[in-house]
């Protein structure tokens, strides 16, 4: 049984900006705050009522943002804590929330805290980030080489999971706590409500069995940053590989004062061998995930996330579906597999037009530290086309891509040249075409949060499948008391479908269906109520 808090989670629809790449209204190609406020009544004109703001704090951007030289200061390049606090305020006036991205296993080389560190033993920062006389073990940076990295003024070395500019924060230091305490207040003071927690299962260290995440303290930091009086009330989404039910419950059950909720990426490897390399797949694969963990978490006291795309990720579109001629059905397909579902619901940006994986014809297109990193390791052992094209399969510069609002010069993102290329599809798919056309993603979308907010059933229904592990199509029912809906996916290959119910009209149809049975083309979907009596 959910606590109350969780069921008014379970109504938040959350939009994910990258505010680099959203919208430009200084004319310096960069997107900022401002711009974001601009386009307040368009996302509740969408059905959304929250927003994920990806990581806005002061930053060299080495690694976009993920790299914080000050906690409580705004990137120069985004705007001024006065544009952060009227964001605050206009949101709050819309009945809308902020989430803020909270790194808290790293901060910038350049950050105070790393540089009085790095002065010597008997500084009061010594202890705030791993040091060694030698290279301690084997780990590896997630982007390529060393997790190690010597320090000429302190003449040691130092952990970064991350790049060389990106320093491991140790929380078995007491200050570092209190000091990441004092950043989580800073922020709800301002009138935050809530965050969501970057790689939080690496902010403790299990050196003893050679892993940098899930040490032996990871629940006791969670709860010293969200267990105390002043931030339970917080929504709070972890990033940590947990594909555990019950590690997930150890993390976000609600009596637990730890997050409310954790990000599940099992889905996010259809369509790839690694993250680099494509493989052929189905939306049979996703299906199958999503079956798995709305069964795990049945009856559990938590929350769910519900999300295709992220900052980090190419989008489910393009590895998973068909993002060419069957665009628009692929696109509505994947909406109404996963929305309808019992969860917190994401939804990235340019998302809600069907934006697809981009392509390039040069390494020069890129910026994303990981993807540069990749093509030279690549081109080390394959001629670089070969190496271009991975990186175009892979990049998560595929989520970066300036947003097209529309199809003029600078893709109505900004005057100026963008600090990375428009997305290479922008005059074909962008948003003033989407919502002109008679088959429009945006007004599928629209329609299909507005079909989930005023019907109980969908946010806090139980769970049925209803389509059988061999079937090439999805359906699942949700039911609240006596009413029940059912929702139909198919997949890739037109199929005359027989549902097991009596079923009205269909409420919300990708190609207008005036039934639900019958013959179902590629990516068609529907969603009918279950007639009763």
């Amino acid at each position: 049984m959910l606590s109350e808090t969780y069921r008014q989670f379970l109504r938040l629809v959350i939009y994910q900006i990258y505010p680099r790449s959203f919208q430009d209204t200084n004319g310096d190609g960069i997107g900022d705050l401002p711009g974001v406020i601009r386009h307040l009544d368009d996302l509740l004109e969408l059905g959304v009522n929250a927003i994920w703001l990806c990581p806005c704090f002061r930053s060299p951007n080495d690694d976009n943002g993920y790299d914080i030289s000050d906690y409580c200061a705004i990137m120069d390049e985004l705007g001024t804590m006065g544009d952060m606090e009227r964001l605050i305020d206009q949101m709050h006036r819309r009945g809308m929330k902020l989430i803020l991205d909270l790194v808290p296993n790293h901060t910038s080389t350049s950050h105070r805290w790393f540089q009085e560190s790095r002065k010597g033993r008997d500084n009061p920062f010594s202890d705030f980030y791993y040091w060694f006389d030698a290279i301690p073990n084997d780990w590896k940076s997630c982007f390529g080489g060393s997790a190690y990295a010597f320090d000429e003024q302190r003449g040691q070395y130092y952990l970064h999971s991350y790049a060389p500019t990106q320093a491991d924060l140790n929380w078995n230091n007491p200050a570092v706590v209190r000091a990441m305490q004092d950043v989580v207040d800073f922020w709800v003071d301002k009138g935050v409500d809530g965050f969501r927690v970057d790689v939080v299962d690496q902010i403790s260290k299990d050196f003893e069995n050679g892993r940098n995440c899930f040490g032996p303290r990871l629940h006791e930091f969670i709860h010293a940053l969200f267990g105390r009086e002043k931030t339970r009330g917080l929504f709070t989404v972890g990033e940590c590989w947990v594909n555990d039910a019950q590690e997930m419950e150890r993390h976000s059950a609600f009596e637990r004062g730890e997050l409310s909720t954790l990000f599940q990426f099992d889905h996010m490897e259809c369509g790839r061998a690694d993250k680099f390399t494509p493989k052929p797949d189905s939306l049979r694969t996703v299906r199958d995930i999503l079956i798995r963990w709305q069964q795990k978490t049945a009856g559990l006291n938590l929350l769910h996330s519900l999300f295709t795309d992220n900052h980090d990720q190419p989008p489910l579109l393009s590895r998973a579906a068909n993002d060419r001629e069957k665009r628009y059905e692929s696109a509505t397909c994947l909406a109404a597999m996963f929305y309808l579902l019992k969860g917190v619901a994401f939804i990235y940006q340019g998302q809600e037009w069907g934006t697809p994986s981009a392509r390039y014809q040069s390494i020069d297109s890129f910026n994303d530290i990981e993807s540069l990193n990749a093509y030279q390791a690549f081109c080390q052992t394959m001629p670089s086309e070969k190496a271009l094209e991975k990186i175009n399969f892979g990049s998560r510069d595929n989520a970066r891509h300036p947003l097209a609002w529309n199809g003029q010069a600078g893709g109505g993102f900004s005057d100026a040249k963008p600090w990375i290329p428009l997305h290479s599809r922008y005059r074909e798919i962008n948003r003033e075409l989407d919502r002109a056309a008679s088959q429009s993603v945006y007004r599928f979308y629209q329609a299909l949060l507005r079909l989930r907010r005023e019907t109980p059933a969908f946010l806090d229904g139980d769970f049925q499948v209803v389509s059988r592990p061999e079937d090439g199509w999805f359906a699942y029912a949700r039911t609240l008391g006596d009413e029940r809906w059912l929702v139909v996916c198919n997949f890739e290959k037109p199929q005359t479908i027989r549902l097991p119910f009596a079923l009205e009209a269909p409420r919300l149809s990708n190609l207008n269906r005036a039934q639900a049975d019958g013959l179902y083309a590629p990516y068609e979907c529907a969603v009918c109520r279950v007639l009763t009596g």
